[in-house]
């Protein structure tokens, strides 16, 4: 179906006829199925749909993590399937920020290297000043030479957010960030990603089972058995 883009805005991504099959003991199985999906810059999109039926493949391919079997992805004006792993790395690097439900902090290292180790790789000069402002900005200024194993569950999704977010992404990529928080943490780390996210500007891709949690984003897109089955624009 044709994807829903709102007015006057350029877009960051443009994907057509993304296929991605992966091997399997009991032959290919095909988990997109030739998605079309255009967002908008600025724009937050959340990703909805039951279980398996491809939103972190997408999200995956869009990272540059996944390669598509068939189709084109164009992320900022680059085309994805033309780029080798070192130009794959280094669009990972200047375009993308992640957070999965899983925290995926290092645990031998303080919250303050955790965050400061994608400015380090991306050559910023002032890596552990704008690492600790990060920090600061989400609430965890006090926090900065504890190890995840010190901190709870929503001060590490917290020190995540702040990871994503310090390199300036023009993109950010969540996967289920509450999933491993309790209601109350969950919902405060989800303001939170969303008051940084209009901060920075950033586009916003979120896979959530939560519906209140889609309901915040401008536009939902359904994605059923490798498809994209149904956009809905948020009202207003």
């Amino acid at each position: 179906m044709d994807a829903i883009t709102p007015r006057d805005a350029a877009p960051l991504i443009q994907v057509r006829d993304l296929h991605l099959t992966v091997p399997a003991a009991g032959g290919a199985v095909n988990i997109l199925r030739g998605v079309d999906l255009t967002v908008a810059r600025g724009e937050a999109v959340g990703i909805v749909g039951p279980s398996g039926s491809g939103k972190t493949s997408l999200l995956m391919v869009l990272a540059g993590l996944e390669r598509a079997s068939a189709g084109s992805v164009s992320i900022a004006g680059r085309e994805l399937t033309r780029m080798d792993e070192d130009a794959l790395a280094r669009f990972r690097r200047d375009t993308v920020g992640i957070v999965f439900q899983a925290f995926h902090l290092l645990p031998t290292m303080t919250a303050l290297e955790n965050v400061a180790i994608p400015l380090e790789f991306a050559r910023v000069p002032d890596a552990f000043a704008r690492a600790e402002a990060a920090l600061r900005e989400v609430g965890l200024g006090h926090r900065l030479g504890h190890y995840p194993g010190q901190l709870s569950g929503g001060e590490q999704q917290r020190v995540a957010l702040a990871r994503a977010f310090a390199p300036r992404p023009a993109l950010l990529l969540a996967d289920e960030p509450t999933g491993n928080l309790d209601q109350a943490t969950g919902e405060a780390v989800m303001d939170l990603l969303f008051r940084l996210r209009a901060d920075y500007g950033a586009t916003l891709l979120l896979i959530t089972h939560d519906p209140r949690l889609a309901a915040r984003c401008d536009r939902q897109v359904q994605v059923r058995d490798g498809l994209v089955s149904a956009e809905t624009v948020a009202a207003g």
